[in-house]
C-alpha cells in the first residue's frame, strides 16, 4: 500500500473558535500550560496515543503525534469571537473549570487574547444575550465580516494554515428545508435574511470559502446538510461533526456496544442530567434542547440496530433530560437507570452515576479535531470526515450512509485511516495461522 502525499505542516497553525467560554478557554489554557510544562494534555489522542503498526509480535507502536506529520503545539496561536468581550483569562475565571491557582500559570498568555466581535441574534439562543456582536445587512453581509476577520488574524498572526472550531452554544432546532439544498439556494437565503439560516452557519460558510476546515462541536444543523457539503467539496476543504462526545453519551457509546456484543436485552435507558455552565443556562429553552436531544436520542438505535435484532432492542423505551441546576457550574452529573435482560428474559438494572466535567472533556476533543482536520485537509482530504465520528454524538455520514456510533468501531476507523495515509497495512485482526 502506497502513503498519500501530505503537505508538511510548516508555519504556524491559527485554531479559531466561534465562542470563547468554558470549552474554548479551558482548551487555549491547557495547551499553553502544557505547552510551558505547567500541565499535561490527558485525554487527547493525537498527545497520548499510540498507533499499532503491523503485526502484534513486531512490537511496533509509536506515538500518533511521531506517525503522522501533525502541527506541534508549540506552533499554534489562538483567536475567536463572542458575545461577550472578557479576554481568554477573565472568561477562564468566570468559568470556574480550571483552578484559579493554575490559570495563574498562563495569565500573562490568556490575557493578551480578545475575542473578535461575534456574529449572533438571540432568537436563535434565546437564554444568552451579549453587546459585542456584529451589525450587518444580512446574513451574506455578516459572513462577509467575518471572511475578513479570518484573513486579517491570519496575517495579524503570520499564520500558515487555520482551522475553525465550533465551541459556542446550541442554538434553537432547525429542520432541513429547501435553502439547504444548494449553493445558490442557501446563498440566495443569506443574501434574504432567511430565519432558515443560522449564525453559525455564518461561520461555516466564511470559513469554507476561506480554505479553512469547519468542525462543528455543537448539535446544530451548521454543516449537515448538502448544500454546505457540497460546497465544502467545490473549495476542496475538510468539515466534520456534530456535537463533542463527552459526558453521559460518551458512557452509552462505552456500554451499549457492550450489551449488544453479549446479546443482553435492554427494556428501558433514561437518562437525565444538571449542569449550570452557560451550556445548561442555554439547554433550559425548549428549542435548544430539541436540538441537543435529538443529538443524544440518535446513539442508541444506531449502535443496537433494533431493526436486526428486535428481540432484543425493538422495545427499548429511552428518555433524556437536562437540567439547569446553576451550584455546579461546570461539573455536570449524569445519571442513568439502565433496565437490561438476559438468559431466559429475567431482568437486571444498572445504575450509572457520572460526576463529570464537561470542558474537561471537551478540551482535548478540539485539540484532536484542530491538529487532524489540518492534517486531513494538507493531504487533500474534502468534505465530510467521518472517520473522526470518535469524536462527536450525532457524527456526519455520506448521504444514504447510517451514522456510525460504536466507540470501539469508531476508533478503529480512525487509526485505519491513519494506516491507510501512511500507507500501512490496515489491521483487521485476522491472522493466516488461521487458514493454514
Amino acid at each position: 500500500m502506497s502513503a498519500k502525499e501530505i503537505r508538511p505542516a510548516t508555519g504556524k497553525l491559527g485554531i479559531l473558535t466561534p465562542g470563547m467560554g468554558a470549552v474554548a478557554t479551558t482548551f487555549i489554557a491547557g495547551v499553553e500550560l502544557s505547552r510551558r510544562g505547567l500541565g499535561q494534555p490527558i485525554g487527547s489522542l493525537t498527545q497520548m496515543g499510540h498507533i499499532r503498526l503491523g503485526k502484534r509480535t513486531d512490537n511496533n507502536s509509536p506515538m500518533i503525534k511521531d506517525f503522522v506529520p501533525l502541527t506541534e503545539m508549540d506552533d499554534i496561536v489562538f483567536g475567536g469571537w463572542d458575545i461577550f468581550e472578557d479576554n481568554a483569562y477573565d472568561a477562564a475565571v468566570k468559568a470556574g473549570v480550571l483552578p484559579a491557582a493554575q490559570l495563574e500559570g498562563a495569565r500573562d498568555f490568556l490575557e493578551g487574547i480578545h475575542p473578535m466581535k461575534a456574529v449572533f441574534d438571540q432568537k436563535y439562543v434565546k437564554k444568552l444575550s451579549g453587546t459585542h456582536v456584529k451589525k450587518g445587512e444580512n446574513w451574506m453581509d455578516l459572513a462577509e465580516q467575518l471572511r475578513q476577520d479570518i484573513r486579517d488574524f491570519k496575517e495579524k498572526n503570520n499564520c500558515e494554515r487555520l482551522v475553525m472550531v465550533w465551541c459556542a452554544s446550541t442554538e434553537i432546532f432547525l429542520e432541513k428545508g429547501e435553502v439547504h439544498q444548494s449553493i445558490e439556494a442557501m446563498e440566495k437565503a443569506m443574501r434574504e435574511n432567511s430565519d432558515q439560516i443560522a449564525p453559525s452557519m455564518c461561520y461555516a460558510y466564511a470559513a469554507i470559502m476561506e480554505g479553512v476546515p469547519f468542525a462543528n462541536g455543537a448539535p446544530n444543523l451548521t454543516v449537515d446538510y448538502p448544500a454546505m457539503v457540497d460546497l465544502a467539496k467545490r473549495e476542496g476543504v475538510p468539515i466534520v461533526g456534530k456535537d463533542f462526545k463527552t459526558g453521559q453519551t460518551l458512557m452509552k457509546t462505552i456500554l451499549a456496544p457492550g450489551f449488544k456484543a453479549r446479546m443482553i436485552g435492554l427494556s428501558g435507558w433514561f437518562s437525565t442530567n444538571i449542569l449550570g455552565n452557560r451550556d445548561g443556562e442555554v439547554l433550559d429553552d425548549p428549542e435548544s434542547f430539541k436540538t441537543k436531544e435529538e443529538s443524544k436520542l440518535s446513539v442508541l438505535d444506531s449502535i443496537l440496530q433494533p431493526e436486526l435484532y428486535p428481540t432484543l432492542y425493538k422495545d427499548l423505551y429511552h428518555k433524556v433530560r437536562i437540567n439547569y441546576y446553576p451550584p455546579r457550574g461546570d461539573n455536570k452529573e449524569g445519571w442513568d437507570n439502565i433496565d437490561i435482560f438476559g438468559w431466559m428474559g429475567m431482568p437486571m438494572q444498572i445504575k450509572v452515576d457520572f460526576l463529570c466535567r464537561d470542558s474537561i472533556l471537551a478540551a482535548p476533543i478540539v485539540l484532536d479535531l484542530a491538529l487532524f482536520m489540518d492534517m486531513a485537509h494538507r493531504a487533500g482530504m474534502s468534505g465530510i470526515q467521518e472517520w473522526l465520528s470518535f469524536y462527536f454524538k450525532s457524527p456526519q455520514a455520506a448521504a444514504g450512509l447510517y451514522p456510525e456510533h460504536d466507540l470501539f468501531i469508531q476508533l478503529m476507523k480512525l487509526k485505519n485511516n491513519l494506516r491507510h495515509l501512511k500507507g500501512e497495512d490496515l489491521i483487521t485482526h485476522l491472522g493466516t495461522e488461521y487458514y493454514d
